[in-house]
């Protein structure tokens, strides 16, 4: 069975100390929220497991299946079967969704993907995704509107088939049909290949479509409070100051929040998407 293991990590950025000692175990078929105030962490650690450059790890471990994920490049750990579905997809022009894909998948295998087992895979990940069927020509993510970058990251989860996906705010941008579907598809990759995920997301609603086995706060770089999905239950409803009061913390100098309709909080970067939701609705 293979298992995330983080033991006391600390990483920085730019000389900044950002995680202060994160503990975190994900085995197999789990789905692990990680909720907090924004710019308290919680993008840094899917970055520092994923191996981004910019986040250097200074103190602690990362295992996955007992190898030693610090010691391996981006690449290695992909190959691994990590994923990370990023929050900011990148436009990348002059290389087509399909070219991208087949080449990641080579990698993960011995011998060359047929093209047409390839473009067979294709075609249903595009179908069960309810993208453009042009998809796998377009140019990566150029000209997507955000949704459709949101669930490009998905089709590219589909079809290389990792063991372990970190999600980092996937839902942002999507509307309520967009939502079901992205959600639909975790839920089918949870059941056919046992796939564990950690899922970021300043929304409830998402969190009653995956229905997260573990639920964990990150409060100014450590990790304050660990359950059951009531926990994200209670700060859609309540925000975080019951977490503030209870546990003697305070969040990071730079988490800016504002207070939604329905009483939970968001921080700055998910303002505009809640701005939007409530547009729409």
């Amino acid at each position: 069975m293979k298992s995330l293991v983080i033991r006391n990590l600390h990483v920085s950025v730019e000389g900044k100390e950002i995680l202060k000692g994160v503990n975190l175990t994900v085995n197999e078929n789990e789905v692990h929220a990680l909720m907090g105030p924004n710019g308290n962490g919680k993008s840094t650690l899917l970055a520092a497991v994923m191996g981004n450059p910019k986040y250097t790890v200074t103190e602690g471990t990362i295992e996955y299946d007992g190898k030693d994920l610090l010691a391996m490049p981006v690449n290695e750990r992909s190959i691994a079967g990590i994923f990370l579905a990023m929050q900011y997809p990148q436009e990348i022009p002059g290389v087509t969704n399909s070219d991208f894909l087949r080449a990641a998948m080579n990698a993960r295998s011995e011998k060359p993907v047929p093209l047409f087992r390839f473009i067979k895979a294709m075609e249903k990940t595009i179908k069960d995704l309810q993208m453009k069927e042009d998809l796998a020509h377009r140019f990566l993510n150029e000209g997507f509107s955000g949704g459709e970058k949101k669930r490009n990251e998905i089709v590219q989860m589909e079809m290389l088939k990792p063991s372990l996906s970190m999600l980092d705010e996937i839902d942002s941008g999507l509307d309520v049909d967009a939502l079901h579907i992205v959600a639909d598809a975790l839920n089918r990759m949870r059941e056919e290949n046992g796939m564990s995920m950690i899922v970021v997301s300043h929304y409830e609603r998402f969190y009653q479509l995956i229905k997260p086995t573990y639920t964990h706060v990150l409060v100014d770089g450590r990790i304050v409070l660990e359950g059951d999905a009531s926990v994200a239950d209670r700060i859609d409803a309540e925000g975080y100051d019951w977490i503030y009061r209870e546990y003697n913390v305070q969040p990071a100098a730079e988490a800016t929040q504002v207070k939604t309709n329905n009483g939970g909080v968001l921080g700055t970067c998910a303002v505009r998407t809640a701005a939007e939701s409530a547009g729409r609705e």
